[in-house]
């Protein structure tokens, strides 16, 4: 919405002033028919208008038009025409800002059922640097269903079936009551995940019985002393929950890994205070830092009390990478102390739902296939791979973009913006204002209003669906019974003219058990494994910059 729009809609609010001038001109328009100074047809153009208003505020299937009646049928046809425009005047289809129309409208065709095949080939360059492709078998196979999954801490008291595709964390206060009951339902009737955000479990995530993932974040909310510090009796109450399938701490995100957070008192209303633990109306501030612990060792001990105190429930961690030696010294401290996540979630830095400092959007954090890549390899040459799972999170919405994270070491994907398409979202950009124009990250009930949670969570549910049935395809292509018998060697990418590599060939990789053995056989590791120490997260020693 432009600017200009959005101070006039903040003064009177546009859904307000468009029944007003509907009223306005049905007066004007009957005053002058009955005075003879009108024609009929002006009448009924005025009538016609006012009606369409009604029926805009009354249907559930659009968010624009409930929030906006009658000017927001502009926007859809601009949409119908924007291919032409953008053909002859405007970018194409596939310039990303930060997802591309292409991106969003697969995503919304596969939300509401439409037609989700391409006419006329690619419209991507596939003689460009870097161009991916999945090989495929002259032997296809035959799968029996998409339901993928994966068993998440096998090992423990209550392990959990997860599928290869859940909800990302995005919190309660950060959406709308209307978008967290929309994603959890359809993830309950999708039996997949939906994960909390740090904001912790509001009444809006119970109330469809999803399966929930608790993240913990540094906030400590819903599991808080009044002095923010971490409370066990607390935590134990709503962990063993049956709702909640897994324990998630947060180290950072990719949004804005390393910065702290805070949601200003005026926004903390009463539901959002309920959630969190924390007071009406008090600035909400989630700490860089965590106060629990203050070393990896310290860290893995914090995990292993989690999981006891939730009766033995799947606990890991996510992070995005930042130092290489703090991932280092994480790695460390498994060895050490002989305790081991049962999951840990990489977030990219290309993620991010949450608002943050351009500096931070743009250039702090590893992008997601480094951060992967490195936790991978990492777990690899310690022997930990097959006793941690690894999900991640960046810019997925697509089958082949699940593909290629599972090429690269991921045992599951993770959507937060993917997931606010299905729910209407239109790339407005304004989350971080209130002024949503689809009701999905705003705490204005008016504009929550647009967003109708039983439509919205069939839109959920039918991506979740679709995106899977597209990802059964492509690993039935490709000859292979699951998609976790995808790997780096089954992409590949172009990286010239005429030259090709398998993605196997283009990634560093390291053998099992190598870093056990002291084989510091890539340059990441031989550069900066030796400064990592599991009971620091300080560098230990002389950091040389690698060359």
């Amino acid at each position: 919405m432009p600017s200009w729009l959005q101070r006039i809609d903040d003064f009177f609010p546009i859904r307000y002033s468009t029944w007003l001038l509907c009223a306005l001109l049905a007066l004007v328009s009957g005053t002058a028919f009955l005075a003879g100074e009108m024609a009929p047809w002006g009448l009924l153009l005025f009538g016609w208008l006012t009606l369409v208003g009604f029926m805009d505020a009354r249907q559930t299937r659009r968010s624009i038009l409930r929030n906006y009646p009658v000017i927001g049928h502009v926007r859809f046809l601009l949409e119908f025409i924007r291919p032409e425009i953008r053909q002859y005047f405007l970018e194409n289809d596939n310039e990303a800002a930060p997802f591309s129309r292409q991106q969003r409208s697969l995503v919304y065709q596969r939300a509401k059922g439409d037609p989700d095949k391409r006419p006329f080939g690619t419209q991507l360059d596939t003689g460009a640097n870097g161009y991916e492709w999945i090989n495929h078998s002259v032997m296809p196979t035959s799968l029996p269903t998409h339901d993928f999954r994966i068993l998440i801490g096998g090992a423990r008291a209550q392990p959990y079936s997860a599928s290869i595709f859940n909800i990302s964390a995005m919190s309660f206060g950060a959406l709308s009551a209307n978008a967290i009951m929309s994603l959890n339902a359809g993830a309950a009737r999708g039996r997949f995940a939906h994960d909390t955000g740090e904001g912790s479990i509001s009444v809006h995530h119970r109330k469809h019985g999803g399966d929930l993932i608790w993240e913990i974040g540094s906030g400590y909310f819903g599991c808080r002393n009044l002095d923010g510090s971490f409370s066990p009796e607390k935590f134990r109450e709503a962990a063993i929950d049956p709702q909640v399938k897994m324990i998630e701490l947060k180290m950072s995100q990719g949004a804005k890994p390393g910065h702290g957070g805070v949601l200003p008192g005026p926004k903390v209303t009463a539901e959002i205070a309920a959630a969190r633990g924390v007071k009406i109306g008090e600035d909400c501030i989630s700490p860089a830092a965590h106060s629990a612990f203050r070393t990896p060792v310290e860290m893995m001990q914090f995990i292993e009390q989690l999981r006891e105190l939730s009766g033995g429930k799947p606990t890991g961690f996510k992070l995005c990478i930042g130092h290489p030696w703090e991932w280092f010294a994480m790695a460390k401290a498994m060895i050490e102390t002989g305790i081991t996540p049962d999951f840990i979630v990489v977030d990219g830095a290309e993620g991010g739902t949450g608002a943050a400092p351009l500096e931070f959007t743009d250039h702090v954090g590893a992008p997601l296939q480094e951060g992967l890549l490195l936790v991978h390899n990492t777990l690899v040459g310690l022997n930990l791979r097959d006793k941690v799972k690894i999900g991640c999170a960046g810019k997925v919405v697509s089958a082949f973009d699940i593909v290629r994270m599972m090429a690269l070491g991921a045992d599951w994907c993770n959507a937060a913006r993917g997931f606010m398409f299905a729910l209407g979202c239109i790339q407005s950009q304004s989350c971080h204002t209130g002024h949503c124009p689809t009701g999905v990250a705003t705490q204005d009930l008016g504009r929550q209003r647009a967003l109708v949670v039983p439509d919205k969570a069939e839109r959920v549910f039918r991506f979740h669906e679709e995106t899977l049935k597209a990802l059964k395809e492509l690993v039935q292509a490709a000859g292979l019974e699951h998609p976790g018998d995808i790997t780096a060697a089954h992409i590949v990418q172009r990286t010239g003219k005429h030259e090709v590599r398998q993605l196997a060939n283009c990634l560093p990789t390291i053998l099992p058990g190598s870093l056990l053995a002291g084989n510091l056989t890539t340059r990441v590791f031989e550069v900066y494994w030796p400064l990592a120490d599991a009971s620091s997260f300080a560098p230990q020693g002389a950091l040389a910059m690698p060359s």
